[in-house]
This record gives C-alpha cells, structure tokens and sequence, in this order.
C-alpha cells in the first residue's frame, strides 16, 4: 500500500529543495549587490536575476500550499510561533519585489541608493530569517502536549539557530557569487570567483561548527542516520560537490561550479529531512510531543485529492522555469530595455 504520508513529506521536501536552490542563488546577488563597484554592476545584478525572481519564488507558494494541504497542524503550529519573524519576512519579501522596479525609475545616484540598500538588506533579511527558521526546526521548538507553541520570538534567535542561519546566508552569498560568475565577464566576472571563494571558505567553517552544534543541542538527529542508507547517498555527494566548487571555479567553469553548488543545498536538505524523518516539527520539551507525518496530517482522502492535483501542477511550475531558464539563458547583455 502507497504510504501517501511519506509522499507528501518527500514532495515538500523537493519543493523547499527547488526553491532554495533557485532562489537562493538571487538571494546570493542580492546580498552581494551591495558591494558592488559601479553602477554598470550594479544594473548587471539587477539584469541578471530580473526576468527570473518573481518565478523563483513560485517554488516558496508551492511548497507553502503544499505545508498547509498535507500536515494543517504543522503549517498552523509554524505560522503561529514564528508569526513575528514571518511578519518580517512578508515585509522583506514585499520590499525586495518593489526595489526592481522603484530603483529602475530613480534618475538621481541618491535614489538608486535608497533601493540598492533595500534590495541588499531584504534579500539578507530573507536568507537570514529563512534559515533561522530552519535551525529552529532542526533543533527543535518548545511545542507542549497538544502540539501548540509555548516559546517566545527571542527563543527563537537561540544560538544553534543561528548557527545554521549564517550558515545559510554564506551559502546563499556563495551560490549567487557563482551565479554572477557564470553571467559575467571580464572583472566582474572575475570579483565574483573571489568572492564565492571566499564565500565558500566561510561557508564550509560555519558547516562544520553547526554540525558539531548539532551534538549538543540536536543530538537526536544523528539517531539510526549511520543505518540509513540514503544517508550513504547524500553525504558523499555534499563531500564531493562542496570539494569540487573551489577546483571549478579556480577552472572558470562557472557552470559546474553553479551545479555543484546545488548539489550542495540539495545534498543538506536531503540530509535534514532524512535526520528529522518522520517528524516534521520536533518539540524540545519533550520528543514524545513532536509533530509528524502521521500525527499531524490531513485524512487519507485529502492526502490522495491532494496528490492528483500536485502531480498536474508541480510539472507546470517545472516546466515553466525550465522554459524560462532556456529562454534567459547566457550572458547578461545591457540593453535600453534593462534596469
């Protein structure tokens, strides 16, 4: 008999999967944006993930629509607890989408600055509060008996969290550094090698250090991972691609290094999912009190209707960005129509 259940949590986890890696890389130029050298790289930045974002983040609605249909409680539990730290998402979020074009019709230096720093702060505040979030599920959040928060918005900013918070921003700078790499040339180009470099370097120290965080703060996670194959799978293959980065970009193949990097966020979210199995929201007061993909999800009939309506929907969103992608493909050439 098909475990619908399992489903849904591997089909949320290929969502969040799509999403962090195809909007992660914009998040990555958006940080990054700030320090850029003139305003001709500027617009580049700009050009760059222009035609592309707003499809991205079709992958973060999906995957949120997708919470809410398979496991209401979890996405209930979730919203409720983090609702401040989603209040100031939903603000950088609206803030990043409105820069693009506010920034486009500035004519003084001043007002392109205003947007430039509001386009750099929000696409941080994102990868930020965003990976935040997701330490806090890893490492557990203070759900009582009946499965409702009991915590406060500043247990949230714990220091696992936000471990794996910066541990997320620097992968995020690191893949949109590539990103940029691969669309750019001459010193452009060049700066953003440094830069994902240098991003990498961070990246792997803080991965490390969250990684030996996870032994004390969420040792549970490491229970029965060494018997599980899938594990045999995921961590070589993030051993391999983040190893692999440095060579490809000191090799100027800009676009391995940019598949390699997605191995790497793929790799990590297959690893998460496979230690948090089934739970979906661990509770720190007590294990016995997390939410699963059995305690905490629709009836069968939902599960099922649900299922039917996914497997039309999610090969329209593919293959949309696939098209898109097709289509943007290349070099960011400047043109009287570009930001």
């Amino acid at each position: 008999m098909i475990d619908l259940n399992i489903i849904w949590f591997l089909l949320i986890g290929v969502l969040v999967t799509g999403y962090a890696i195809l909007d992660g890389f914009d998040l990555g130029v958006g940080m990054l944006h700030i320090f850029a050298k003139d305003e001709t790289e500027k617009r580049m930045n700009f050009n760059a993930i222009g035609p592309v974002w707003d499809g991205n983040e079709v992958w973060l609605l999906t995957a949120g629509g997708a919470l809410f249909a398979a496991f209401p409680i979890v996405y209930a539990t979730v919203f409720s607890g983090f609702y401040i730290a989603l209040m100031l998402l939903l603000a950088a979020l609206i803030f990043r989408a409105i820069s693009f074009e506010f920034r486009s019709k500035m004519e003084s230096a001043a007002g392109k600055s205003i947007w430039d720093w509001a386009f750099g702060i929000s696409s941080f505040l994102i990868a930020l509060l965003l990976s935040v979030a997701f330490g806090n599920i890893l490492g557990g959040v203070e759900l009582d008996a009946t499965g409702k928060y009991s915590g406060t918005f500043l247990g949230l900013l714990n220091p696992y969290a936000v471990i794996v918070g910066l541990v997320g921003v620097t992968m995020l700078a690191m893949h949109g550094a590539i990103y940029m790499a691969m669309k750019t040339d001459g010193a452009q180009s060049a700066r953003m090698a440094t830069w994902a470099n240098g991003a990498w370097m961070a990246f792997m120290a803080l991965y490390f250090l969250s990684t030996l965080a996870t032994f004390f703060f969420a040792h549970y996670l490491f229970d029965g991972m060494l018997k599980n194959p899938l594990f045999w799978v995921l961590f070589p293959l993030l051993l391999a691609s983040a190893g692999y980065i440095p060579v490809a970009v000191k090799a100027a193949r800009f676009g391995r290094a940019f598949t390699a990097s997605s191995l790497v966020i793929a790799s990590i979210i297959g690893l998460s999912a496979v230690s948090l199995f089934p739970r979906v929201v661990p509770s720190k007061t007590d294990l016995a009190y997390s939410l699963t993909i059995y305690n905490a999800s629709s009836s069968q009939y939902t599960l099922q209707v649900m299922l039917i309506i996914a497997l039309i929907g999610v090969p329209l969103v593919l293959g949309y960005t696939i098209f898109i992608y097709r289509v943007f493909k290349g070099k960011v050439v400047l043109g009287k129509d570009s930001y």
